[in-house]
């Protein structure tokens, strides 16, 4: 039983934000998917996954095939300093895009 004498401390409630972050470009989006980091045909099928939003997520898999993936870029960390991915994690990272079209070159 609370004492009359003690003030109540209330504390706001921050509400729950729909935004999630992605891993990869780090910025705020609706929403975000898992990506396996070693892909599930090269034996990553119960390894760790980072969420990342759907331009990252695209983009990751149209520059990169999985055989490097899982040889070179099997952390979020190694993932970040990719080469590959430098000139588009600039541009993302300004950008407001929530989704894009990304096809491979034949």
């Amino acid at each position: 039983m609370r004492s009359n004498n003690v003030p109540e401390i209330v504390v706001p409630v921050r509400p729950h934000s729909a935004e999630a972050v992605c891993q990869l470009c780090e910025r705020e989006v609706q929403r975000t998917s898992r990506h396996h980091l070693v892909p599930r045909e090269e034996g990553g099928r119960h390894g760790p996954t980072v969420a990342l939003c759907q331009p990252c997520h695209s983009t990751v898999h149209t520059l990169l095939h999985n055989k490097v993936l899982a040889r070179r870029y099997h952390s979020i960390d190694l993932l970040r300093q990719a080469e590959e991915l430098q000139t588009y994690l600039q541009w993302i990272r300004r950008s407001r895009v929530e989704r894009i079209r990304n096809r491979r070159k034949k």
